[in-house]
């Protein structure tokens, strides 16, 4: 083991969130080798409860109108409700799969979901690709859920929106916590 940082441990603190992205991302073929990277996180029983769904083109505008339904608005506020998908021109739909386990509770099928997003957004940032995880009340939406198709036993966590970096974003940086207060011991 070295005695320093390695870089992966620098690639990571590196990484930041992109509220705004350019219109260029990746395609379905760069996005797969990311996809089954993320897969290997830690799985309990092997289940697999995770699913993502590209959102591009008129999917984004289909949710954004699932937003506005939900919302019951109408006039500039359902417009511009409407047009949040629009922010990047790829969305990846993080979806949990919960199967039925007597070995592992729901809860925990929803934190390999939550994994397998985060460290696809890492290997996107690390691929050179702004990405943000967008969540919020609209996940547990009706009409949000109908768009997407999911099922009774799938839950929707967010999305990545996944663009180019903005060129005035390149300089910024996400300020490093002091790990002191997040980790203790046990004596």
């Amino acid at each position: 083991m070295s005695a320093g940082p390695s870089d992966l441990v620098e690639r990571v603190a590196a990484r930041r969130s992109y509220s705004r992205v350019t219109p260029i991302a990746p395609s379905h073929e760069e996005l797969l080798p990311l996809v089954a990277a993320a897969g290997r996180v830690a799985d309990h029983s092997a289940l697999h409860p995770w699913r993502l769904i590209e959102l591009r083109g008129d999917a984004r505008v289909r949710l954004g109108n699932a937003f506005v339904e939900d919302a019951r608005l109408t006039g500039e506020a359902a417009e511009k409700l409407a047009s949040k998908p629009l922010r990047s021109s790829l969305l990846l739909a993080i979806v949990s799969v919960r199967t039925k386990s007597e070995k592992v509770p729901g809860w925990e099928q929803d934190a390999v979901a939550s994994g397998v997003a985060h460290v696809l957004s890492l290997l996107l940032h690390d691929a050179g690709w702004g990405v943000i995880w967008r969540t919020g009340n609209h996940t547990r939406s009706k009409a949000v859920h109908r768009m997407h198709g999911l099922a009774k036993n799938e839950r929707l966590l967010g999305w990545l929106y996944v663009g180019g970096v903005p060129e005035e974003s390149k300089e910024g940086h996400r300020k490093s916590i002091d790990p002191e207060p997040f980790l203790s011991v046990l004596d």
